[in-house]
């Protein structure tokens, strides 16, 4: 017996925003809501969860200005996942750009995005 998996809780001031932005936009699917204030999203083999919450999460500032993120996508083709999300609506917050260790390149990485400013924020 051991820890089985860990699960991300990102914080939101618009749970059904963000429902709709992870689903609609990015892909992923609804895993379960409960009532008005807590979601499961799923995405592949992996899940997270967001919490409504009163107030935006303090933390996004500092990731903003620090230039961290909360929540990475893992892709096979990072260039194509890019153009689809762009194609959709999300706005990446940089250009798709090789950095240390293969991440963002064409083959493989990780995409930045970011949804519109009343969700997540």
């Amino acid at each position: 017996m051991g820890i089985a998996s860990v699960i991300p809780q990102l914080r939101t001031t618009d749970l059904a925003g963000s429902i709709r932005f992870y689903i609609e936009k990015v892909g992923f699917t609804l895993d379960f809501q409960y009532e008005d204030f807590y979601a499961g999203i799923r995405a592949g083999g992996q899940v997270f969860h967001l919490k409504l919450a009163d107030e935006k999460d303090p933390s996004i500032d500092f990731v903003d200005r620090g230039g961290h993120f909360h929540l990475y996508f893992e892709s096979d083709d990072a260039a194509a996942d890019a153009e689809g999300l762009a194609r959709r609506g999300v706005a990446l917050v940089t250009a798709l750009h090789e950095t240390p260790g293969g991440r963002a390149s064409s083959s493989s990485g990780t995409i930045r995005a970011i949804p519109s400013t009343s969700v997540n924020r």
